[in-house]
C-alpha cells in the first residue's frame, strides 16, 4: 500500500513539473495552405549536378563493346580496354563516362565516377548502375547478350530436368501400379491352393 501511495505521488509531481513547460509555449497561429501554382517546379535536387563540360570524354576507339539492356528499355554500353583494366568507359543517357575501378571483398566489380556520381556494379548474372549522389538506381537488371543467352540455356536445362523428373516419377507410378496388379492376384491363388 505504501508502494502505491508513493508511485501515486511521484506520477502527480511529474505531472505538475511538465504542466508549466507546456503552458509556457506560445500558442502557433494556423498554417495556411499555399495555392498551387499551375507551373511545374523547376527547381533541382540539392545534389543533382549539371553536365560539367570540361571533362572530356574518354576515347573508345579501340575498346571491346559490351551492350547491356536493362529494365524499363534502359540501354548501358560498357567499353573496356584489355591493357587497361583499371579503367572502363560507360555511355549512358548519350553521354561516355570514365569510371575508375574500386576494389571489393565479394569478387563483384565496381567502377566508379566520383565526380558525376556514377556507380556501375557488375556481377555474373547482371549489372547495375547507381547515382551515388542522388542515392539511387538508374538502371537494374542491366544483362548483356551472353548474360541473356545462359540465362535463358539455364532455364531451357531447368525445364528439361523437370520434364525427365516428371517422367520418371510417371514411370515408377507404372511400375508401382503393375506390381500391385500382380501381388494380389499371387496372394489370392495361394489362398485357393489346397493344403494337405
Amino acid at each position: 500500500m505504501r508502494e502505491l501511495f508513493v508511485a501515486c505521488g511521484l506520477a502527480l509531481a511529474t505531472a505538475t513539473l511538465c504542466m508549466p513547460a507546456v503552458a509556457a509555449e506560445p500558442a502557433k497561429k494556423p498554417v495556411k495552405a499555399k495555392a498551387k501554382s499551375s507551373k511545374k517546379s523547376t527547381e533541382k535536387h540539392p545534389k543533382a549536378v549539371d553536365v560539367l563540360p570540361d571533362e572530356p570524354e574518354p576515347d573508345v576507339s579501340n575498346a571491346t563493346t559490351t551492350d547491356y539492356a536493362c529494365e524499363l528499355n534502359n540501354k548501358v554500353t560498357i567499353y573496356h580496354n584489355d591493357i587497361d583494366p583499371a579503367h572502363i568507359a560507360l555511355r549512358w543517357k548519350k553521354r561516355v563516362h570514365r569510371l575508375d575501378r574500386i576494389g571489393t571483398t565479394t569478387g563483384a566489380l565496381r567502377f566508379e565516377n566520383v565526380r558525376y556520381g556514377l556507380v556501375w556494379i557488375g556481377i555474373p548474372a547482371k549489372g547495375m548502375l547507381l547515382d551515388s549522389k542522388l542515392n539511387r538506381q538508374l538502371a537494374n537488371e542491366c544483362k548483356s547478350e551472353d548474360q541473356s543467352k545462359k540465362e535463358l540455356a539455364d532455364a531451357q536445362a531447368a525445364v528439361e530436368k523437370a520434364a525427365a523428373d516428371a517422367a520418371a516419377a510417371a514411370a515408377a507410378a507404372a511400375t508401382a501400379t503393375a506390381t500391385a496388379e500382380t501381388a494380389p492376384t499371387t496372394t489370392a491363388q495361394q489362398a485357393v491352393a489346397p493344403t494337405k
